[in-house]
């Protein structure tokens, strides 16, 4: 059928009456006579040659062929709906929506948003951030951020940043610490990873003492915890450079365990569209500037 021969206004009486299962209330909410949505609704049966609604004494009820009508229906309206939103100022923006694993949100994204706002105006990023727990099919997600090995189910995996954890705590509290043995009988922040600590001791040789700290599922909130001074957290550094900079918390030991990356990741069913491919860009030069600067200070030093 040629879309300008399209019968939109049938199509819109026929969507109300579907929803309301009622000619009045759909004239209403059409601000139209219930004639006329009746009278649009039959001129939609016969250009299809079939019957959409039963007519009963005290409403409306579907057909099977008006059933597997109101969601194609309903469908079309939406997506012209949020596409029309896209020109809320007067110019075309594309909505990205991304869920970012909390820490990497906070300790790498936040401080960058505005300078991807300049360099990409035409896109409305919608942020969603979680603790590593993430369904992007149910969440209606373009891209998801997270932290781990880069295995999940139908799912596509690029990998973004390394991030080897390593104890951090308050200048005052490292100052005690003059050997990683001297971290046992301090309080030691768990993750929910709850392997961690027994690694990173085992990376040095010793055995890890029994844990009775607070456990987080977030390593941004068991930083902020350590940066309060109730104990020691096992983080990625370079998710709290900014902490690290201010010596608002400190890296008290060099030794690191790898127990992960941080991942872009989207359902292998998903086209990437325009605003993900500019979006996964933009990530990756920023990644790449990121190393570079480090690289030229670590040679300048």
């Amino acid at each position: 059928m040629d879309r300008a021969q399209l019968p939109l206004n049938a199509l819109r009486a026929f969507d109300a009456a579907a929803r309301h299962l009622n000619f009045t209330r759909a004239a209403i909410e059409l601000c139209v006579s219930q004639g006329a949505v009746s009278h649009q609704v039959a001129q939609l049966e016969r250009r299809l040659g079939t019957r959409l609604f039963h007519r009963l004494p005290r409403g409306l009820a579907l057909t099977d062929e008006g059933q597997a009508l109101v969601p194609v229906v309903a469908d079309a309206f939406d997506r012209v709906a949020a596409t029309l939103d896209q020109y809320a100022d007067g110019r075309f923006r594309e909505v990205l929506k991304v869920g970012v694993v909390g820490t990497f949100a906070t300790g790498w994204l936040l401080p960058r948003l505005d300078a991807f706002a300049r360099a990409h105006p035409s896109i409305d990023l919608r942020i969603a951030t979680n603790n590593n727990r993430v369904d992007l099919a149910g969440e209606a997600l373009d891209f998801a951020i997270r932290f781990g090995d880069g295995a999940w189910h139908a799912t596509h995996a690029e990998p973004l940043l390394a991030a080897p954890l390593a104890p951090l705590c308050t200048p005052a509290l490292a100052a005690r610490l003059q050997s990683p043995a001297d971290l046992i009988p301090e309080r030691l922040l768990r993750s929910y990873r709850s392997d961690e600590w027994a690694r990173w001791f085992a990376s040095i040789g010793l055995v890890a003492p029994l844990l009775r700290g607070p456990m987080f599922d977030s390593s941004a909130l068991m930083a902020t915890a350590a940066a309060a001074g109730q104990g020691i957290a096992l983080a990625p550094p370079a998710m709290f450079t900014r902490e690290l900079a201010a010596e608002i918390l400190v890296q008290p030991f060099a030794a690191t365990i790898d127990a992960g990356r941080y991942w872009l990741t989207r359902l292998i069913s998903r086209p990437e569209s325009d605003a993900m491919a500019r979006f996964r860009g933009w990530l990756s030069g920023e990644i790449v500037a990121d190393e570079e600067a480090r690289t030229a200070r670590e040679t300048a030093a």
